[in-house]
């Protein structure tokens, strides 16, 4: 597909090999634009090495709430980061009652000081919410955060959102932004190609969240950014527009939501 892509969330790691040349691969399928997200303290160092060495690519700085325990007591270090001119959001944060790898308490806690942090720093929030399924805790526990943050002027994306269109709908209420990633090209995800129908064209955004959830026809393979237009494809078929307009379109959505500079 001919078009301008914008990943707005890929993980890094030491593994992918070279910056460089993973960079290239995503460019050479039309993904243009790159955020690299830090879901701990060495990534989030790691994501903005990638960005140094990237043009058009930017990062973000935050703690997965896998490891929010890890940093329930100090996120200080982490202000390294707010003096970097490539810094686009804070983020990943959020809550994961899910696997629950953090108790909830540290969770919600790791998960309020970034929120303020982000807020201090006029930075937008990458937000991670996950629950087990037939339950909506943390959902119910992330809205009444967000809502005090978007509040205060705050802006949030939730990414790879995988909730109910009633719960998708009071975020957008809010003001959140909606980010689609591989897993609404999996067959059984049919509520991520039901949101489709409530998400606003101005509030959607795409990613792969790389290196997981790779899509069909990718699927159980290691995630690339190179397999966005893949996500584009489907999505577009599904919302029955063209490709290049839906590209161009999540992209614009992308620049106004992380503020960032093109060319940069």
């Amino acid at each position: 597909m001919n078009m301008e892509l914008f990943d707005t969330h890929f993980h890094f790691y030491d593994e992918d090999g070279v910056i460089g040349d993973y960079a290239e691969k995503a460019r050479a399928t039309g993904v243009r634009y790159l955020l690299a997200v830090g879901a701990s303290f060495d990534e989030s160092r790691l994501a903005r090495e990638f960005s140094r060495q990237t043009q058009d690519c930017w990062f973000s700085a935050g703690v997965h709430p896998h490891e929010a325990a890890k940093f329930a007591k100090d996120i200080s270090m982490f202000k390294e980061f707010l003096s970097e001119p490539k810094l686009a959001a804070i983020g990943e944060v959020g809550l994961d009652y899910f696997y629950e790898n953090s108790d909830r308490s540290s969770q919600q806690k790791v998960f309020q000081s970034f929120a303020d942090m982000a807020l201090d720093n006029r930075l937008p929030l990458i937000v991670h919410c996950r629950d087990k399924q037939d339950s909506s805790r943390a959902f119910e526990d992330s809205y009444g955060l967000l809502a005090r943050f978007a509040g205060q002027g705050g802006r949030f994306v939730l990414h790879c959102f995988t909730g109910t269109n009633e719960w998708c709908l009071k975020f957008l209420a809010i003001g959140a932004f909606i980010s689609v990633g591989g897993i609404v090209t999996f067959p059984k995800a049919t509520n991520v190609r039901e949101l489709l129908k409530v998400i606003p064209d101005d509030r959607l955004l795409l990613e792969t969240d790389s290196p997981y959830l790779a899509p069909v026809p990718h699927r159980g393979s290691r995630n690339h950014p190179e397999y966005l237009p893949v996500v584009a494809g489907f999505v577009a078929k599904q919302k029955n527009i063209e490709p290049g307009k839906l590209a161009a379109m999540t992209t614009d959505n992308a620049f106004r939501f992380f503020k960032a500079v093109r060319g940069a």
